[in-house]
């Protein structure tokens, strides 16, 4: 056993933790000429609590993160970053500042997309998210409370978890990691050993620590093109207000459904596709199209823009008995 012994195994550990250290700060190397700070001037939103206007010309300001994605400079950030922003500007590791503004946005995933005048800018590549796997190295660079370019580092924590925007929606495909997060990160890039982004850091859980979230890249991706193309992403919609409710046991069992729970129709708006389509307010809705619904975050990931237009089977429960009616969800403008 002599290989080994404790001298042994202090070398290799050594070993393990240069390497470790060469590919952490090679990542950093690599990624932060990229990495800007995205300085936002407009107008707060009001108090909660306070509705109405202010009082006298008052500007907010804040900050937050975004990366480069193509040299003639496209940025990817939060969208709650810059939300509400009258001026923009981003400003590089060496210190370069240029103005910027933002392309569009897209709330329901916290994606915006700014640009700057710039060319050949150093640039990111994004890497494939559906490949991640947990425990491999993930490095977050961004600027926390003002400090630029700060870098930190740990592992995927988990793949496929959902996070709720600020404007309510449920993103799918969420990755948690452990590399530490604070306000000012959001937008930053979360990047693989290779230097390439598996996310767009977002969101942490306070007060708890090594619980943070990052926009997976393969959404990120998504939504940048529409952006560049379209300027925003669109979705269809039926035209409903509703909530999620439990559905009695008896229920579920007679009519075999395969959700314990579904969306309980509030308000139908006129002359909407629920309402041409015949949906009452007091129905509940249990399956749109193949696909079982059991709740309102069901049908926002199901109202896509290819839906738009399409004849869809909607499966609804009214006055006990199931109903089938055939809905056209419209783009929403």
């Amino acid at each position: 056993m002599e290989t080994y012994d404790g001298s042994r195994v202090q070398g290799t550990d050594g070993e393990l933790l240069d390497a470790y250290s060469r590919t952490v700060t090679t990542v950093a190397e690599q990624v932060s000429p990229a990495v800007v700070k995205i300085e936002v001037q407009g107008t707060p939103p009001p108090v909660e609590g306070r509705p109405g206007p202010r009082r006298g010309p008052q500007e907010g300001g804040g900050s937050g993160s975004g990366f480069v994605m193509t040299p003639d400079g496209y940025v990817l950030t939060n969208s709650h970053v810059v939300s509400g922003a009258k001026r923009l500007a981003a400003i590089f590791q060496d210190g370069t500042r240029l103005p910027a503004h933002v392309v569009g946005d897209d709330p329901p995933t916290d994606i915006a997309l700014v640009r700057i005048d710039g060319g050949h800018l150093p640039a990111l590549q994004f890497a494939d998210s559906s490949r991640l796997r947990v425990g491999q190295l993930a490095v977050a660079v961004g600027n926390p409370y003002g400090f630029d370019c700060t870098v930190t580092a740990g592992v995927v924590s988990a793949l496929g978890r959902s996070l709720r925007t600020k404007t309510g929606h449920l993103v799918d495909d969420v990755i948690q990691t452990d590399a530490a997060l604070n306000p000012g990160n959001s937008g930053g890039p979360l990047v693989d050993a290779r230097g390439r982004v598996i996310g767009v850091n977002t969101a942490m859980i306070m007060p708890a620590q090594g619980i943070c979230f990052a926009i997976a890249s393969n959404t990120a991706a998504f939504v940048m093109t529409k952006l560049i193309h379209e300027g925003r992403v669109r979705r269809s919609y039926l035209g409903v207000a509703g909530q999620n409710v439990p559905l009695h046991r008896r229920v579920v069992r007679y009519h075999g459904l395969a959700k314990e729970s579904g969306v309980f129709v509030v308000n139908v708006e006129p002359n909407s596709p629920a309402a041409q389509a015949g949906l009452h307010e007091g129905d509940l809705i249990v399956a749109f199209g193949t696909q079982p619904v059991a709740g309102i975050d069901d049908l926002h990931r199901l109202l896509t823009e290819e839906q738009a237009g399409l004849d869809v089977a909607m499966t609804i429960i009214r006055d006990l008995k199931v109903q089938t009616l055939r809905v056209a969800p419209s783009l929403r403008q």
